[in-house]
């Protein structure tokens, strides 16, 4: 037996030196579709790429996996970059990643859509979130390049516009890998130490490219999160980021946001002088409705003649007078007579008149009248009134009528 013996591993590292020294499999493109995607906590992506009759198994480590500027998902087509090996471990072969590009749109464009859908299921472009812009904001902190135009639009516009306001400008990148932390921190520090009355950040026009500082999740949720009213001005009125969609108000161009920030002056004039010809109108109309009713009441007799007015509320007052005691003079006369009807009444129905035509009232000891002879007997005392005085008696006999 000529042929040599090796061992597994020594079988798997002549495979992978084999694979390694091929040109063509060190570093090739393959198109294909994603399927049982994984990512780990170490932050290294695994997935399969296959087509209608094969498969391949893929890696791609963290260091290249953060260079990516949308999340892989199952399903969607890519094309990957990388080389082709053996795992010795495994006796595998599959593909090392180091770039993956989706087929049909771009990646920036899929990250954000993918950035929009997440942060749209959050909440973050609610319209309720929204604060409302202070009318006249006295301090207004830009937060964009120093170097740009931008910012000089935005500040000339501004003095322009409504001179009264303050303007600080909060220098940072807005393109690269640092535009975003900077962006943020500046938010933040206008938030923390209270900088403004209203926040303008963005930048002037360019590529998709240029403008993806504007569409990192960072900037968004600091966005979100600012007490202080945010408006996003990025790129050209057709551009639009995840900062448009965060913000309180979206301007389609810093010099908009300017406009947007703060009323103009020449307006506001123009309104303080409307307003003004229209209170002088109403002060006229007032003035002349007051005249007109003041020489009403010159003209008036009362005012020609005061004397008169008061002679004549005096005959007014002698007729109420004489009026009042005449029907006071009826009154008593009325209930006098009523007095003498009744008195008269009670006089004849009287017991003192009985006593005076001869008769007397007998009562018992105890004040009751005696009515009936059966009443008393012999012995009893019985007090009799007179007309005049009272006789104190004792029954002697008792004589019953028939």
């Amino acid at each position: 037996m000529d042929n040599a013996v090796l061992s597994v591993t020594e079988l798997n590292n002549y495979i992978k030196d084999l694979l390694d020294s091929d040109t063509l499999l060190a570093g090739l493109a393959v198109k294909g579709e994603i399927s049982n995607y994984k990512l780990y906590p170490s932050g290294h992506h695994y997935f399969t790429l296959k087509d209608a009759e094969s498969s391949i198994r893929c890696v791609m480590f963290k260091g290249n996996a953060s260079k990516l500027r949308f999340t892989p998902e199952n399903g969607m087509g890519v094309t990957a970059v990388g080389r082709v090996t053996v795992f010795p471990r495994d006796g595998a072969y599959q593909l090392y990643c180091t770039e993956l590009f989706p087929e049909g749109m771009g990646d920036l464009h899929i990250a954000f859509e993918q950035l929009k859908e997440k942060l749209s299921k959050e909440g973050l472009f609610d319209t309720s979130h929204k604060k409302p812009l202070p009318r006249y904001p006295k301090t207004i902190a830009v937060i964009t390049s120093s170097a740009g135009a931008a910012v000089r639009d935005m500040i000339r516009i501004l003095g322009k516009r409504w001179p009264t306001t303050k303007i600080v400008v909060l220098p940072v990148r807005v393109q690269g890998v640092e535009a975003p932390p900077e962006i943020v921190g500046a938010i933040r520090y206008a938030n923390r130490f209270k900088i403004g009355d209203i926040i303008i950040t963005g930048r002037g026009g360019g590529s998709i490219e240029d403008l993806w500082a504007f569409n990192d999740e960072r900037v968004a949720r600091a966005i979100y999160e600012s007490e202080i009213p945010v408006i996003s001005a990025v790129g050209h009125e057709p551009d639009v980021t995840i900062a448009d969609y965060v913000a309180d108000l979206r301007a389609a161009t810093p010099s908009n946001a300017a406009e947007l920030a703060v009323p103009d002056q020449n307006e506001f004039r123009e309104a303080l002088s409307s307003m003004e010809a229209r209170l002088l109108q109403a002060m006229r109309k007032k003035v002349s409705e007051k005249r007109t009713r003041l020489e009403n009441i010159a003209s008036r007799r009362v005012m020609q003649n005061p004397t008169a007015y008061i002679d004549q509320k005096r005959l007014e007052l002698d007729s109420a007078q004489n009026a009042l005691l005449s029907c006071y003079e009826r009154l008593i006369n009325m209930k006098k007579h009523l007095y003498i009807r009744c008195a008269a009444s009670l006089d004849a129905l009287s017991p003192l008149k009985v006593l005076g035509r001869g008769y007397s009232i007998t009562t018992d000891i105890n004040g009751n009248a005696v009515t009936n002879a059966e009443t008393v007997k012999p012995g009893d005392g019985l007090n009799v009134n007179l007309s005049r005085g009272a006789l104190k008696c004792t029954v002697d006999e008792v004589i019953l009528s028939r």
